[in-house]
């Protein structure tokens, strides 16, 4: 039996009431050479008797059982199960729409310099009650193409992760997940942009994003703010580095972009200053370091600049005041929140 185009690592735990609707849409594929490694987590309710029969039904389904190991474990484990050409993603509580495998594989084939690629999601939740998730999905189907991608790294992860195709051997060259107090999807997705890995998305709605309450994310401390932005720092650092910036000056004095900027220092790039707008902050020492009004910058290029302001709208305000004054995204300046 020759191996499949395509992969697709399933981690399940304790998934019996999202598993069925989630392999009915991977089965239902446009794409058919595939094989679905579900690979059960030591789940204690239905997982295993679901796996159990779909793999009766479809030999596509290769179940693996192992105990609770968590999440890392067992996604690495079914990357190492992995015969596809491409590797693919995807989560027990989400869905897939039926031409998401033929289209990102038709992208892989079109641009052989991409290692890895995503798509855009349609958000699967209670978009009032999560409207901060909502928002995020909506960024996330913001940043497409290649360029805009490596840019708005720095912001927040710019995939859905459940979203993602690869060629099966960057996980074997540039390792799989890694166990840390860090988001191990996002942590992959730095590493393998700062190994020069080249990232885009099919600009199609491929994929239902769901929302559900028991999500890592929203349960995991892993994924808190904080640890987004440790992580963060260590690659940023490492970007600002090989682009020549051993100083920097950060826009944001409040003090959660303070305390976060402050990280950059830990991996050896100096903070020279900060930028605000508030006049009770301007011509003052904070965190050891001088506040200039932004208004008063000087000329393009003078310093690079590293933008902590978040907020509903900040990020965006920040953007286009730079690029009005002639600051270049990347050439001058980065976004970091």
């Amino acid at each position: 039996m020759g191996s499949p185009r395509v992969s697709v690592v399933l981690p399940c735990y304790q998934a019996a009431d999202t598993l069925p609707a989630c392999l009915e849409s991977l089965l239902a594929q446009t794409l058919g050479d595939m094989e679905v490694i579900a690979v059960d987590d030591g789940s204690i309710d239905a997982t295993a008797e679901v796996l159990h029969r779909y793999a009766s039904w479809d030999r596509r389904v290769r179940p693996f059982f192992r105990p609770h190991e968590g999440f890392v474990a067992t996604v690495n484990f079914g990357l190492a199960q992995s015969r596809g050409e491409f590797v693919a993603r995807m989560d027990a509580d989400d869905v897939c729409l039926p031409a998401r495998f033929a289209e990102q594989v038709r992208f892989l084939e079109d641009h052989p310099h991409i290692g890895l690629v995503g798509c855009l999601v349609r958000f699967g939740g209670d978009a009032v009650r999560a409207r901060g998730y909502k928002a995020y999905v909506d960024w996330t189907n913001s940043v497409v193409d290649e360029e805009a991608i490596s840019r708005s790294r720095f912001i927040e992860s710019p995939f859905a992760h459940p979203s993602l195709m690869w060629r099966r051997p960057l996980a074997s060259s540039l390792g799989g997940f890694y166990e840390g107090p860090f988001p191990e999807d996002y942590e992959l997705i730095l590493r393998w942009l700062d190994a020069g890995v080249r990232m885009a998305k099919v600009p199609q709605e491929l994929l239902v994003w769901n929302d559900p309450p028991t999500r890592l994310s929203r349960t995991d401390p892993r994924y808190d703010s904080e640890a987004f932005y440790a992580i963060k720092a260590r690659y940023l650092a490492r970007w600002l580095h090989s682009q020549g910036h051993e100083r920097v000056v950060v826009v944001g004095a409040g003090r959660l972009s303070r305390r976060r900027a402050l990280l950059l220092e830990a991996h050896g790039v100096e903070i020279r200053a900060f930028l605000d707008v508030d006049p009770a902050k301007i011509g003052k020492t904070l965190s050891g370091k001088p506040v200039y009004s932004w208004y008063a910058m000087e000329s393009v290029g003078q310093d690079f600049l590293v933008s902590y302001v978040g907020g509903r709208g900040g990020r965006e305000r920040v953007a286009a005041f730079l690029e009005r004054r002639g600051y270049k995204a990347g050439r001058h300046y980065i976004l970091a929140a």
